[in-house]
């Protein structure tokens, strides 16, 4: 009998999603547990697996359509006993076969002479290359990928098409007269022009949108203080290979900052709060939001209870997030939740700049650059590693105040790693 598949629950204020290809196609055998669909989210980009065996009947929602929460995305003809084909199930009956044999081919007629190549579903690629590919006339499986587990990014494709040789359609044409090589068409200008356009992915919209609705909504404000990193690059000197043989991870910076946020969050409890309503709600709980940058945007997972985790479980933790992040493996849960955020420009070079709040958050804590510096160290004109900290805040919730010395209290901490352990 025909059961709908339909989007899932997804997740706290996830609504909606985009569908971004189909692993299967009409009159395909699936069994249960097998993804039919990727599927765009404000978050994240999830398969919707099958919850039976069967064959698809109907795709009903398309490539590049919105879809609900509670929306019929395909249909499936349930198997009989579960059984689909490839699989071993008793012989039908004599009268049932003939019954069934007719029905057969409808569905296999139904399949789009356009389909793709079932090995190129599988290839792994972001939204914008497999859009280019598609422009292009480009099968993904010829593709090269450079981003993480192979998959292909929009550059990979841009290099595959200035790589391959332009002649090579030309011997197809062998037809006599003059040929003339049409430009394919497309509603993007070609490669190479002074303008391009390109649909934004649905996670891009709605980080743009949250980004104005964060400046709109919170009264933010952004104060700044430097750092001395001295004493944590010395010990991660004398720590880190140690470190890594005995926990099979590096020692980091974000461990350090991250327990330091902690103890900042503790002796200022309202930069670890939010409104809702007219209520102010103080947590107790620090769940640490570190922002990922990924090919597909900004992402910040969370790591729970960061109080009660020792620095090995906090760098394990966040580089399991990070991996998954730019595999596009994080779950909704992995993305809610979060009561401060840390996010580090310095990885990419930034030496100043204003974070924008996650709301519905008090503060985000951003940090920048390490870079040797002089200082006036005791009368003394010294070179140390110095960064920038930009603590941007909801100063509806934080005064200017609890603000500053939320920045003094961490610098503090970070300056003095053993407070770290016996204070944070």
């Amino acid at each position: 009998m025909p059961v709908d598949i339909r989007v899932p629950t997804l997740g706290e204020s996830v609504v909606e999603g985009t569908v971004l290809r189909w692993y299967k196609q009409v009159g395909d055998a699936v069994h249960i547990g097998d993804a039919l669909a990727e599927l765009e989210t404000d978050k994240v980009t999830v398969d919707i697996p099958a919850d039976r065996d069967g064959t698809v009947l109907s795709i009903v929602k398309g490539e590049g359509e919105t879809a609900a929460v509670g929306d019929v995305l395909a249909t499936l003809e349930e198997a009989p006993d579960g059984a689909v084909a490839g699989s071993q199930s008793p012989a039908p009956s004599p009268a049932a076969a003939e019954k069934a044999a007719p029905a057969a081919p409808p569905p296999a007629a139904a399949v789009p002479a356009a389909a793709p190549a079932p090995e190129a579903n599988h290839v792994r690629s972001t939204p914008m290359a497999r859009k280019l590919a598609e422009e292009r006339g480009i099968n993904l499986s010829s593709v090269e990928g450079s981003g993480p587990v192979g998959r292909v990014r929009r550059n990979d494709v841009e290099q595959f098409l200035t790589a391959a040789p332009a002649p090579a359609a030309a011997p197809a044409t062998s037809v006599s007269g003059p040929v003339q090589v049409a430009p394919r068409p497309s509603a993007f200008p070609a490669l190479g022009e002074a303008e391009e356009r390109a649909t934004m992915t649905r996670r891009r919209r709605t980080i743009a949108q949250r980004l104005v609705e964060a400046q709109a909504t919170a009264a933010m404000l952004t104060t700044f203080n430097e750092c001395d990193l001295t004493a944590i690059m010395e010990l991660r000197k004398r720590r880190r290979d140690s470190f890594k043989e005995r926990h099979g991870v590096s020692l980091g910076f974000m461990s350090f900052f991250t327990r330091a946020a902690v103890g900042g969050l503790k002796a200022f409890p309202r930069l670890n709060a939010e409104i809702r309503g007219d209520e102010l709600i103080l947590k107790r709980h620090y769940d640490i939001g570190v922002a990922v940058d990924t090919e597909e945007g900004l992402v910040v997972p969370v790591v729970r209870n960061a109080d009660r985790l020792s620095f090995v479980e906090i760098e394990r933790t966040i580089a399991d997030l990070a991996k998954r992040a730019r595999d596009g493996k994080l779950s909704i849960a992995d993305l809610q939740g979060g009561t401060f955020t840390l996010t580090n420009g310095g990885v990419f070079g930034s030496l100043f700049s204003t974070p924008i709040i996650n709301m519905p958050q008090a503060a985000i804590l951003g940090m920048h650059r390490i870079q040797e510096r002089p200082v006036a160290l005791n009368g003394q004109v010294v070179i140390r590693p110095m960064m920038y900290l930009a603590l941007t805040y909801d100063h509806r919730i934080v005064d200017g105040r609890e603000a500053v010395q939320f920045l003094v209290r961490l610098k503090e901490l970070v300056e003095d790693p053993e407070l770290l352990l016996t204070e944070a």
